[in-house]
């Protein structure tokens, strides 16, 4: 068997656990409220003062939206992510534009002469990726702006508040929650056997196993373990899965990387190589064309109008 056989063979991505394990695990109002608390040094102690209003609908580069809801009258947006991104803010701000489309509800009152009254927006993302990222930082939609500008007087801007969820970060928020603390001693046991040689399924099990036996997410696990389990190894499946492409796509488009970038030069070859083989493997997995520019500006530090142009020319028509 061939080795590409081999790998589409073993990458079995269940759409039905799209949604992720954090979602899970603050799926009960009293936990939700507990990490609201710890994060906000609040002390509100009725679940019932939460109103959940996640839009199941809205999707970002495939994922859904984790959690976002209300208490009192401050509108909350919680993000997890294993992956960084300084896109965040302007994901944020598309994310809450559509809640407060949904508050306001009849279009008619925003032309009224009656001021309408908003929930004050925080946005929250929980980090707990592999790369070395800071403990808390503040990433602001302004950032994006041109350097000339004046972004203090933007008339947009967007914050959002990045945790490190990592084993050994943010111990303070972590003691205060204990749900969060446990999510974070579970994924860090997975990685654990992973990284001694297990493999996706065994490292999950195993972990899950002990998990149980020590007390950690024990009721979560013990009712959901194979919503769990089919959630980390879609998790890990699809993450082996873009890799893969991509280094299939970056082979088929080094040839004609070389060529167009001949004139320039090998490292211009190479770029361009690289870019055909992203564009390709995301066409591959059949993301849209917009969230496509999106990826290219991140991965290759270009501009939104330079990574259209690269799609258009070397967009795969089927």
């Amino acid at each position: 068997m061939s080795r590409r056989k081999e790998v589409e063979t073993n990458v079995t991505v269940n759409r039905q656990y799209k949604d992720r394990l954090f979602k899970l695990v603050f799926e009960k109002k009293e936990d939700l409220l507990q990490l609201y608390n710890a994060i906000n040094g609040t002390d509100y102690d009725n679940p019932d003062d939460i109103e959940v209003n996640t839009m199941e609908d809205v999707v970002y580069m495939g994922m859904k939206n984790d959690i976002s809801f209300l208490i009192t009258d401050v509108l909350n947006l919680y993000e997890h992510q294993s992956t960084f991104s300084p896109n965040l803010p302007l994901r944020g701000l598309l994310y809450f534009a559509r809640l407060y489309q949904k508050i306001v509800g009849n279009e008619k009152k925003i032309y009224s002469g009656k001021l309408i009254e908003l929930p004050y927006p925080q946005f929250v993302v929980f980090y707990n990726g592999t790369a070395k990222e800071l403990e808390r930082m503040e990433l602001k939609l302004s950032d994006a702006f041109p350097a000339w500008s004046k972004k203090e007087n933007a008339a947009l801007e967007c914050r959002a508040i990045v945790l490190n969820v990592n084993l050994g970060y943010n111990k303070e928020v972590m003691e205060k929650c204990k749900k969060l603390k446990e999510y974070a001693q579970y994924i860090a046991r997975v990685r654990l056997y992973l990284e001694s040689g297990y493999s996706v399924e065994e490292a999950i099990d195993k972990a899950t196993d002990e998990c149980i036996d020590e007390g950690i997410l024990e009721q979560i696990l013990r009712d959901n373990r194979g919503e769990v389990r089919s959630m980390l190894l879609t998790q890990y499946d699809e993450q082996a899965h873009i890799e893969y492409e991509k280094e299939i796509s970056y082979e088929e488009g080094k040839a004609e990387g070389r060529e167009e970038g001949r004139a320039e030069g090998k490292a211009e070859g190479e770029k361009i190589g690289q870019l055909i083989g992203t564009i390709r493997t995301y066409q591959k997995l059949k993301l849209k064309r917009e969230d496509i520019v999106l990826a290219l500006v991140e991965d290759f530090d270009i501009s939104e109008d330079d990574a259209a142009e690269y799609i258009k020319k070397y967009w795969v028509q089927t």
